[in-house]
Protein backbone atom coordinates (compact mmCIF):
# COMPACT_ATOMS: atom_id res chain seq x y z
CA UNK A 1 0.00 0.00 0.00
CA UNK A 2 1.33 3.14 -1.08
CA UNK A 3 1.15 6.35 1.09
CA UNK A 4 -1.42 8.05 -0.81
CA UNK A 5 -3.85 5.04 -0.85
CA UNK A 6 -2.75 4.99 3.11
CA UNK A 7 -3.28 8.62 3.51
CA UNK A 8 -7.00 8.35 2.07
CA UNK A 9 -7.60 5.68 4.03
CA UNK A 10 -6.77 7.68 7.76
CA UNK A 11 -8.73 10.74 6.72
CA UNK A 12 -11.48 8.30 6.06
CA UNK A 13 -11.61 7.11 9.03
CA UNK A 14 -11.19 10.38 10.71
CA UNK A 15 -14.34 11.61 9.02
CA UNK A 16 -16.11 8.37 9.95
CA UNK A 17 -14.89 8.57 13.63
CA UNK A 18 -16.09 12.10 13.90
CA UNK A 19 -19.58 11.25 12.58
CA UNK A 20 -19.88 8.79 14.88
CA UNK A 21 -18.59 10.74 18.03
CA UNK A 22 -21.19 13.65 16.53
CA UNK A 23 -24.44 11.07 16.24
CA UNK A 24 -23.54 9.44 19.72
CA UNK A 25 -23.19 12.76 21.58
CA UNK A 26 -26.72 13.92 19.72
CA UNK A 27 -28.23 10.85 20.93
CA UNK A 28 -26.60 11.26 24.42
CA UNK A 29 -28.39 14.80 24.74
CA UNK A 30 -31.85 14.08 23.63
CA UNK A 31 -31.76 10.78 26.26
CA UNK A 32 -30.67 13.38 28.83
CA UNK A 33 -32.87 15.66 27.94
CA UNK A 34 -35.59 13.08 27.90
CA UNK A 35 -34.38 11.37 31.38
CA UNK A 36 -34.61 14.83 32.93
CA UNK A 37 -37.97 15.80 32.06
CA UNK A 38 -36.50 19.07 29.99
CA UNK A 39 -39.25 20.06 27.50
CA UNK A 40 -37.85 21.67 24.28
CA UNK A 41 -39.11 25.02 23.53
CA UNK A 42 -42.07 24.21 20.22
CA UNK A 43 -40.62 26.14 17.28
CA UNK A 44 -43.43 27.64 15.72
CA UNK A 45 -44.97 26.34 12.04
CA UNK A 46 -43.25 27.35 8.84
CA UNK A 47 -45.96 28.82 6.07
CA UNK A 48 -45.86 28.10 2.58
CA UNK A 49 -48.23 29.77 -0.29
CA UNK A 50 -51.06 27.90 -1.55
CA UNK A 51 -52.19 31.08 -3.60
CA UNK A 52 -51.07 34.88 -2.50
CA UNK A 53 -53.13 37.76 -2.43
CA UNK A 54 -53.08 40.80 -3.97
CA UNK A 55 -51.01 43.93 -3.21
CA UNK A 56 -49.34 44.29 0.29
CA UNK A 57 -52.63 43.17 2.15
CA UNK A 58 -51.34 40.36 4.95
CA UNK A 59 -54.04 38.63 5.71
CA UNK A 60 -54.07 34.96 5.22
CA UNK A 61 -56.40 32.08 5.62
CA UNK A 62 -54.51 28.72 6.89
CA UNK A 63 -55.17 25.56 4.78
CA UNK A 64 -54.72 22.64 7.37
CA UNK A 65 -54.94 18.85 6.14
CA UNK A 66 -56.81 16.05 8.47
CA UNK A 67 -56.16 12.39 6.23
CA UNK A 68 -56.12 8.91 7.21
CA UNK A 69 -57.52 6.87 9.96
CA UNK A 70 -57.67 9.17 13.10
CA UNK A 71 -56.13 7.41 15.94
CA UNK A 72 -54.43 8.89 19.68
CA UNK A 73 -51.78 5.80 19.30
CA UNK A 74 -48.25 5.93 17.93
CA UNK A 75 -48.06 3.51 14.78
CA UNK A 76 -45.04 2.22 12.85
CA UNK A 77 -44.58 0.76 9.22
CA UNK A 78 -46.97 0.84 6.79
CA UNK A 79 -49.33 3.48 9.33
CA UNK A 80 -46.97 5.69 10.62
CA UNK A 81 -47.13 8.55 7.75
CA UNK A 82 -50.87 7.21 7.20
CA UNK A 83 -52.40 8.76 10.89
CA UNK A 84 -53.10 12.02 11.25
CA UNK A 85 -51.62 13.37 14.77
CA UNK A 86 -53.74 15.00 17.00
CA UNK A 87 -51.00 16.91 18.62
CA UNK A 88 -50.21 18.43 15.46
CA UNK A 89 -53.93 19.29 14.86
CA UNK A 90 -54.06 20.83 17.63
CA UNK A 91 -51.18 22.81 17.19
CA UNK A 92 -51.67 23.88 14.15
CA UNK A 93 -54.97 25.81 15.13
CA UNK A 94 -53.48 27.04 17.91
CA UNK A 95 -50.94 28.70 15.53
CA UNK A 96 -53.70 30.09 13.62
CA UNK A 97 -56.11 31.45 15.86
CA UNK A 98 -53.06 32.82 17.84
CA UNK A 99 -51.86 34.66 14.71
CA UNK A 100 -53.31 37.90 13.89
CA UNK A 101 -52.89 37.79 10.32
CA UNK A 102 -55.05 34.75 9.81
CA UNK A 103 -58.89 35.88 8.98
CA UNK A 104 -59.63 32.13 9.07
CA UNK A 105 -59.21 27.92 8.62
CA UNK A 106 -59.90 26.01 6.16
CA UNK A 107 -59.51 22.27 7.65
CA UNK A 108 -59.34 19.66 4.49
CA UNK A 109 -60.81 16.15 5.47
CA UNK A 110 -59.97 13.31 4.06
CA UNK A 111 -60.54 10.47 6.10
CA UNK A 112 -62.88 8.04 7.25
CA UNK A 113 -62.82 8.24 10.69
CA UNK A 114 -61.08 6.49 13.85
CA UNK A 115 -60.85 6.08 17.41
CA UNK A 116 -63.65 7.79 19.43
CA UNK A 117 -61.75 9.84 21.94
CA UNK A 118 -59.00 10.80 19.16
CA UNK A 119 -61.88 11.89 17.00
CA UNK A 120 -63.71 13.79 19.94
CA UNK A 121 -60.71 16.02 20.89
CA UNK A 122 -59.85 16.98 17.70
CA UNK A 123 -63.88 17.85 17.49
CA UNK A 124 -63.26 19.85 20.16
CA UNK A 125 -60.50 21.60 18.83
CA UNK A 126 -62.10 22.56 16.21
CA UNK A 127 -65.05 23.64 18.19
CA UNK A 128 -62.87 25.69 20.34
CA UNK A 129 -61.06 27.34 17.42
CA UNK A 130 -64.18 28.38 15.34
CA UNK A 131 -65.59 29.83 18.79
CA UNK A 132 -62.80 32.85 17.77
CA UNK A 133 -62.24 32.67 14.03
CA UNK A 134 -63.89 30.77 10.90
CA UNK A 135 -63.72 27.48 9.95
CA UNK A 136 -64.52 25.91 6.82
CA UNK A 137 -64.42 22.12 6.36
CA UNK A 138 -63.83 20.71 3.14
CA UNK A 139 -64.73 17.05 2.89
CA UNK A 140 -62.79 15.70 0.08
CA UNK A 141 -62.79 11.81 -1.10
CA UNK A 142 -64.10 10.33 2.61
CA UNK A 143 -64.84 12.08 5.62
CA UNK A 144 -67.27 9.78 7.39
CA UNK A 145 -67.88 8.82 10.59
CA UNK A 146 -65.40 9.98 12.90
CA UNK A 147 -64.23 12.42 9.68
CA UNK A 148 -68.08 13.91 9.89
CA UNK A 149 -67.62 14.35 13.81
CA UNK A 150 -64.13 16.30 13.75
CA UNK A 151 -66.45 18.39 10.60
CA UNK A 152 -69.54 18.95 13.05
CA UNK A 153 -67.06 21.59 15.12
CA UNK A 154 -66.49 23.82 12.23
CA UNK A 155 -68.74 27.06 11.07
CA UNK A 156 -69.22 26.00 7.67
CA UNK A 157 -68.76 22.33 5.72
CA UNK A 158 -68.23 21.73 2.12
CA UNK A 159 -68.51 18.37 0.51
CA UNK A 160 -67.61 17.72 -3.02
CA UNK A 161 -70.30 15.98 -5.23
CA UNK A 162 -68.70 12.72 -5.18
CA UNK A 163 -67.75 12.70 -1.32
CA UNK A 164 -68.69 9.97 0.83
CA UNK A 165 -69.66 10.78 4.27
CA UNK A 166 -72.29 10.75 7.26
CA UNK A 167 -71.42 6.78 8.49
CA UNK A 168 -73.15 8.00 11.57
CA UNK A 169 -72.66 5.28 14.05
CA UNK A 170 -70.14 3.36 16.22
CA UNK A 171 -68.81 0.33 15.97
CA UNK A 172 -66.66 -2.05 17.89
CA UNK A 173 -65.32 -6.05 17.33
CA UNK A 174 -63.14 -9.13 18.41
CA UNK A 175 -62.02 -12.11 17.11
CA UNK A 176 -63.29 -15.18 18.14
CA UNK A 177 -61.34 -18.32 17.88
CA UNK A 178 -62.66 -20.51 20.43
CA UNK A 179 -63.32 -23.20 17.73
CA UNK A 180 -60.23 -23.38 15.97
CA UNK A 181 -58.93 -23.81 19.46
CA UNK A 182 -60.76 -26.63 20.23
CA UNK A 183 -60.12 -28.53 16.40
CA UNK A 184 -56.16 -27.99 16.83
CA UNK A 185 -56.34 -29.21 20.72
CA UNK A 186 -55.39 -26.06 22.15
CA UNK A 187 -56.87 -24.17 25.41
CA UNK A 188 -56.86 -21.18 27.46
CA UNK A 189 -57.17 -20.76 31.08
CA UNK A 190 -57.46 -17.70 32.52
CA UNK A 191 -58.27 -15.84 36.09
CA UNK A 192 -60.25 -12.38 36.69
CA UNK A 193 -61.46 -10.61 39.09
CA UNK A 194 -64.45 -10.20 37.83
CA UNK A 195 -67.24 -11.40 35.70
CA UNK A 196 -66.55 -8.92 32.65
CA UNK A 197 -62.94 -8.66 32.92
CA UNK A 198 -62.71 -10.88 30.15
CA UNK A 199 -65.41 -9.35 27.88
CA UNK A 200 -64.39 -9.47 24.24
CA UNK A 201 -61.89 -12.84 24.76
CA UNK A 202 -61.93 -14.83 22.00
CA UNK A 203 -61.22 -17.87 23.53
CA UNK A 204 -64.77 -18.75 25.28
CA UNK A 205 -67.90 -17.88 23.31
CA UNK A 206 -69.72 -14.41 24.46
CA UNK A 207 -72.47 -14.47 27.34
CA UNK A 208 -75.62 -12.90 26.70
CA UNK A 209 -75.10 -10.92 29.83
CA UNK A 210 -72.04 -9.60 28.17
CA UNK A 211 -73.46 -9.00 25.03
CA UNK A 212 -76.07 -6.50 26.71
CA UNK A 213 -72.80 -4.81 28.08
CA UNK A 214 -70.99 -3.89 24.90
CA UNK A 215 -74.20 -2.93 23.34
CA UNK A 216 -74.64 -0.23 26.36
CA UNK A 217 -71.56 0.97 25.69
CA UNK A 218 -71.91 1.45 21.95
CA UNK A 219 -75.09 3.10 22.43
CA UNK A 220 -73.93 5.46 24.84
CA UNK A 221 -71.13 6.58 22.51
CA UNK A 222 -73.33 6.60 19.37
CA UNK A 223 -76.29 8.60 21.48
CA UNK A 224 -72.98 11.19 22.00
CA UNK A 225 -72.06 11.20 18.40
CA UNK A 226 -75.99 12.14 17.59
CA UNK A 227 -76.05 14.73 19.87
CA UNK A 228 -73.08 16.49 18.67
CA UNK A 229 -74.56 16.08 14.87
CA UNK A 230 -77.60 17.44 16.21
CA UNK A 231 -76.10 20.34 17.90
CA UNK A 232 -74.15 20.99 15.16
CA UNK A 233 -76.84 21.17 12.35
CA UNK A 234 -79.49 22.11 14.14
CA UNK A 235 -81.96 18.83 13.22
CA UNK A 236 -83.91 16.72 16.30
CA UNK A 237 -81.79 13.63 17.27
CA UNK A 238 -84.78 11.42 16.52
CA UNK A 239 -84.70 12.58 12.80
CA UNK A 240 -81.52 11.73 12.29
CA UNK A 241 -81.94 8.53 14.49
CA UNK A 242 -84.94 7.13 12.03
CA UNK A 243 -83.56 8.50 8.68
CA UNK A 244 -79.54 9.35 7.81
CA UNK A 245 -77.76 8.54 11.27
CA UNK A 246 -78.28 4.43 10.76
CA UNK A 247 -74.53 4.16 10.13
CA UNK A 248 -75.00 4.07 5.94
CA UNK A 249 -72.59 6.30 4.17
CA UNK A 250 -73.73 8.70 1.52
CA UNK A 251 -72.51 10.99 -1.43
CA UNK A 252 -71.95 14.48 -1.22
CA UNK A 253 -75.38 15.65 -3.15
CA UNK A 254 -77.65 13.46 -0.51
CA UNK A 255 -75.81 15.12 2.61
CA UNK A 256 -76.52 18.44 1.44
CA UNK A 257 -80.63 16.90 1.07
CA UNK A 258 -80.28 15.42 4.81
CA UNK A 259 -78.72 19.00 5.67
CA UNK A 260 -75.53 17.38 7.12
CA UNK A 261 -73.24 19.72 5.26
CA UNK A 262 -74.03 23.68 4.00
CA UNK A 263 -73.36 23.44 0.19
CA UNK A 264 -71.35 21.52 -2.27
CA UNK A 265 -68.00 23.24 -4.20
CA UNK A 266 -64.59 21.98 -4.61
CA UNK A 267 -61.11 23.50 -2.48
CA UNK A 268 -61.31 26.82 -4.45
CA UNK A 269 -64.74 27.08 -2.81
CA UNK A 270 -63.86 26.35 0.84
CA UNK A 271 -61.03 29.18 0.38
CA UNK A 272 -63.85 31.43 -0.75
CA UNK A 273 -66.06 30.84 1.30
CA UNK A 274 -63.29 31.42 3.98
CA UNK A 275 -62.19 34.68 2.70
CA UNK A 276 -66.00 35.58 3.17
CA UNK A 277 -66.51 34.75 6.08
CA UNK A 278 -63.05 35.98 7.39
CA UNK A 279 -63.51 39.27 5.94
CA UNK A 280 -60.57 39.11 3.85
CA UNK A 281 -61.18 39.32 0.71
CA UNK A 282 -57.97 39.62 -0.89
CA UNK A 283 -56.15 37.12 1.71
CA UNK A 284 -53.25 34.49 1.19
CA UNK A 285 -53.76 30.64 1.44
CA UNK A 286 -50.93 29.61 3.38
CA UNK A 287 -50.36 25.76 4.82
CA UNK A 288 -48.53 24.99 7.64
CA UNK A 289 -45.33 22.83 7.84
CA UNK A 290 -42.91 21.48 10.17
CA UNK A 291 -39.00 22.49 9.75
CA UNK A 292 -36.83 19.19 9.14
CA UNK A 293 -34.49 18.70 12.30
CA UNK A 294 -30.88 17.40 12.39
CA UNK A 295 -32.37 13.81 13.09
CA UNK A 296 -35.16 14.00 10.20
CA UNK A 297 -32.95 14.32 7.98
CA UNK A 298 -31.20 11.05 9.07
CA UNK A 299 -34.22 9.52 9.31
CA UNK A 300 -34.25 8.85 13.42
CA UNK A 301 -36.47 10.46 15.73
CA UNK A 302 -36.10 11.03 19.41
CA UNK A 303 -38.52 8.15 20.02
CA UNK A 304 -36.44 6.09 17.55
CA UNK A 305 -33.14 6.62 19.47
CA UNK A 306 -34.03 4.34 22.51
CA UNK A 307 -36.63 2.15 21.52
CA UNK A 308 -36.07 -1.34 21.70
CA UNK A 309 -35.72 -2.66 17.80
CA UNK A 310 -38.57 -4.10 16.39
CA UNK A 311 -39.31 -6.25 12.83
CA UNK A 312 -43.00 -6.50 11.52
CA UNK A 313 -43.75 -8.53 8.34
CA UNK A 314 -46.66 -7.60 6.61
CA UNK A 315 -48.35 -10.14 4.82
CA UNK A 316 -51.06 -7.89 3.56
CA UNK A 317 -49.07 -5.21 1.79
CA UNK A 318 -51.11 -2.36 4.10
CA UNK A 319 -54.50 -3.93 2.36
CA UNK A 320 -55.96 -4.57 6.25
CA UNK A 321 -55.97 -1.29 8.34
CA UNK A 322 -54.05 -2.21 11.79
CA UNK A 323 -56.56 -1.68 14.62
CA UNK A 324 -57.05 -2.56 18.05
CA UNK A 325 -59.57 -5.32 18.56
CA UNK A 326 -62.22 -4.21 21.74
CA UNK A 327 -61.52 -0.65 21.15
CA UNK A 328 -64.61 1.43 19.80
CA UNK A 329 -64.38 3.25 16.29
CA UNK A 330 -66.24 5.84 14.34
CA UNK A 331 -65.76 3.87 11.64
CA UNK A 332 -67.52 2.45 8.54
CA UNK A 333 -67.87 -1.03 9.15
CA UNK A 334 -65.66 -2.10 5.81
CA UNK A 335 -62.69 -0.56 7.71
CA UNK A 336 -62.44 -3.48 10.49
CA UNK A 337 -62.67 -6.58 8.09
Amino acid sequence: MNKTTFGCLIAVLVVALGLSVSFNLIQLVTLIGSASGLTEEVEPLNERFVSRGHGDISSKIVHLDLEGIISSMSANGFLEQALPSVDGIKRALDQAVADKEVKAIVLRVNSPGGEVTASDIIYHAVKKAAAKKPIVVYMDSVAASGGYYVACGATKVIASETTLTASIGVIMESMNYHELFGKVGLGSQTFTSGAFKDTLSGARPMREDEKVYVQALVNEMYDRFLGIVSEARKLPKEVLRNTVADGRVVTGRQALVAKLVDQIGYIEDAYALAKELGKAPEASVVKYHSAPTFLDALGVSAQHLHAPAKIELDLTGGAITKLQPGMMYYLPGSYLR
